[in-house]
């Protein structure tokens, strides 16, 4: 592969930045393209050759180094896209970084967080649906009432409302949020193991 321009670099570089600043999101490798008048190919070949060199993360097709941008605006925080999460059975979720999204810290805080796609109708009565964006906030604990990313006794991650300790078994409780569908239904595990704390939805992104 030939050596890459410094300058095509610098002005993938400088693209990524203010793209994401505009539009709260990663550009794909045939926006790239576009912009620094590249085919695909050789955009790809660009993006390979600066993760190697560290000026960003490209892996698999998928760009997520918008830490080392230097362009990224003060007072937002980058979320990582990391698949979806069951929200009817329990499923095993693949945290494949699919894209970075760009939140505000004023309107959700700061902290370490994670965006999960919702799969299944479990939680229609908290007001998470199929397809929603749920934002999840990394933590190993949580109170009583909070939506959380927690695992099962066979090690698959669900999205389920904790509902405290069952007084007759001792096991903790997930709650299902749909009584139309699953009245009353619960999922009990011996020992909680919470992965993170849902802190609000978005229906679109």
């Amino acid at each position: 592969m030939r050596t890459k321009k410094e300058e095509t670099m610098n002005r993938i570089q400088d693209f990524i930045g203010d793209y994401y600043r505009a539009n709260h999101r990663t550009p794909t490798t045939r926006e790239i393209a576009g912009e620094v008048q590249l085919s695909n190919g050789a955009a790809h070949k660009y993006l390979v050759a600066m993760n190697e060199r560290g000026m960003l993360r490209y892996e698999n097709g998928v760009l997520s180094g918008i830490d080392k941008v230097s362009k990224t605006l003060t007072g937002y925080f980058s979320a990582p896209l990391v698949g979806s999460i069951a929200c009817g059975d329990p499923e095993h979720e693949e945290e494949n970084v699919e894209a970075y999204i760009s939140l505000p810290e004023g309107l959700f805080g700061k902290g370490d967080f994670y965006l999960l796609k919702a799969t299944g109708d479990s939680m229609e009565d908290d007001g998470i649906y199929d397809g929603d964006y749920v934002l999840i906030r990394k933590q190993t604990d949580c109170q009583v009432g909070d939506i959380v990313v927690a695992l099962d006794d066979e090690n698959n991650n669900t999205l389920k409302r904790y509902a405290g300790v069952d007084p007759r078994s001792r096991k903790a409780v997930l709650k299902y949020a749909n009584e139309a569908v699953y009245p009353g239904r619960t999922i009990l595990v011996d020992s909680l193991t919470v992965q993170g704390v849902a802190k609000n939805v978005f229906h679109y992104l």
